[in-house]
């Protein structure tokens, strides 16, 4: 398993194919959410993502303060297979790469409601209500000192 960790401007072409085919066929394709993926938010992430023979087995994108909300934050999270670890291995270099990079004390994420358990076994807490965000229930999530004492990254 390799782990990369790349700035929008030190992916390959190849790379950046990769990474939209596979949100497209998470976002759009499997989870049939009708939304602009292109967002013009990639070019100031940096983009974190497990692969396995050239195979991209896990993604998200991680952003600084002021990109996506006044933390930094997580988002576009997916796994090509679930349950066998790979979302909490992606998020803690997320994690990583938020607090290396960024210098996170804090860091923000809008998650599906199916995986709130992932991130709160994490150090994520649950900041709103559940609220409905492209036809599927969010909700919104933070992990700042206080709650990050049990993440190990």
């Amino acid at each position: 398993m390799q782990v990369h960790i790349k700035r929008f401007d030190e992916l390959t072409a190849g790379e950046l194919y990769a990474i939209l085919r596979l949100r497209a066929a998470v976002f759009v394709v499997e989870q049939n959410i009708n939304y602009q993926d292109l967002d013009d938010r990639d070019q100031a992430a940096v983009h974190v993502w497990l692969s396995e023979n050239d195979d991209i087995l896990a993604y998200l994108r991680v952003m600084d303060k002021g990109v996506e909300s006044e933390d930094v934050s997580i988002g576009r999270v997916l796994c090509v297979r679930r349950g066998c670890g790979l979302g909490s291995q992606v998020v803690k270099e997320g994690i990583r790469a938020a607090k290396t990079l960024f210098h996170a004390e804090r860091i923000y994420l809008e998650a599906q409601l199916y995986v709130k358990g992932l991130y709160e076994k994490l150090g994520f807490r649950v900041i709103s209500e559940p609220f409905i965000n492209e036809g599927i229930e969010h909700v919104k999530m933070l992990l700042d000192g206080s709650s990050s004492r049990r993440t190990a990254v």
